[in-house]
């Protein structure tokens, strides 16, 4: 390889520090009132944070924070809270993945690497694109992934091909390690120790953002899984503030919540999937399209019980109403 073709992987393999730098643009409102902050639980839903992007939360118990002071959250204005996670597993497939880098994570117009394509083997992370600084120069790397003691994400790559050519000992010709060569500013969610990137797992999603400590990640069957605070012991059922037992739903109890013109104080809403045989496809940029197909029903106690069909059920509707729309 020549010397040009050493500083563009060099340049390639800083810009992998981007990952996971880029940050919500809300962030939770400090000291937020306890009267707004709404508990929330969820169980077998397929979150969609924005098209192509789904998180698959298999178990998750938490809080939304407003990002305003004083004004609660609202499932209307993704941007109104964040989700804090006290425990909770989420996985995400490799073209979710894929999807979210390159749209939000490499999207910028100096981006070192375009057309990322993410894929697993066995236990890594494999990572093919295109070196933008380059000239079109085609990549693949090979990454296991682990924790720091702080709870982020430790990237450590095994393998680099550059143009099908493995290319091994790169940072041995220029006598140094890569945390020698570049810096990287700070506040931005990565860092660099050695040759490994250390990641902000929080920082990478759109609105809303998330917060939470990262306690375990592996791959899995083509899934990147994070768990996120303690465990869920084995066999437990989760703690509901409702006497309903869907196996797929989000709830949210307590703190005020606000959803189309209603405004809920003391929060008792359960959002509950039609289909309990599949993980409930649930969006929050079409949940009104969702409720409008659904049904609701009031509790004894003043609670509401939504019921949704999953979102992949509507889509051909809605693309129909989108044709129509634009034809008129």
């Amino acid at each position: 390889m020549t010397a040009a073709g050493r500083w563009s992987l060099l340049r390639f393999l800083v810009g992998l520090a981007a990952l996971g730098c880029h940050r919500a643009e809300a962030q939770a409102a400090p000291g937020a009132p306890t009267e707004i902050r709404v508990q929330t639980e969820m169980r077998n839903v397929d979150f969609h944070v924005d098209s192509g992007i789904v998180l698959h939360i298999r178990r998750l118990q938490g809080e939304l924070l407003p990002t305003e002071p004083r004004k609660p959250p609202s499932l209307d204005d993704k941007h109104s809270f964040m989700l804090s996670m006290r425990s909770s597993e989420i996985a995400i497939d490799v073209a979710s993945l894929s999807t979210l880098l390159n749209r939000y994570v490499f999207a910028y117009a100096a981006s070192p690497i375009k057309q990322l394509r993410i894929s697993t083997d066995g236990d890594q992370l494999v990572q093919e694109g295109v070196l933008s600084s380059g000239g079109g120069i085609h990549f693949a790397i090979r990454a296991t992934a682990a924790l720091t003691p702080d709870g982020q994400i430790r990237l450590h790559p095994t393998s680099v091909k550059v143009m099908g050519v493995k290319v091994g000992g790169l940072l041995k010709v220029f006598g140094k390690h890569l945390d020698q060569l570049m810096r990287l500013e700070p506040g931005h969610g990565a860092r660099i120790e050695e040759d490994d990137f250390i990641l902000d797992p929080t920082g990478m999603l759109p609105a809303p953002g998330i917060r939470g400590r990262l306690s375990s990640i592996h791959i899995e069957d083509g899934l990147v899984v994070q768990s996120f605070g303690p465990a869920e012991p084995a066999g437990a059922k989760p703690p509901r503030g409702s006497a309903r037992a869907a196996p797929n739903y989000m709830y949210f109890r307590g703190g005020t919540l606000r959803f189309g013109r209603l405004t809920m104080a003391d929060a008792d809403l359960e959002i509950v999937d039609n289909d309990p045989g599949n993980p409930f496809d649930f969006s929050l940029d079409h949940y009104n399209d969702q409720l409008v197909a659904g049904y609701s029903k009031s509790t004894r106690d003043h609670g509401l019980i939504v019921h949704m069909p999953d979102l992949r059920t509507l889509q051909p509707v809605m693309e129909a109403a989108r044709l129509g729309s634009v034809a008129h």
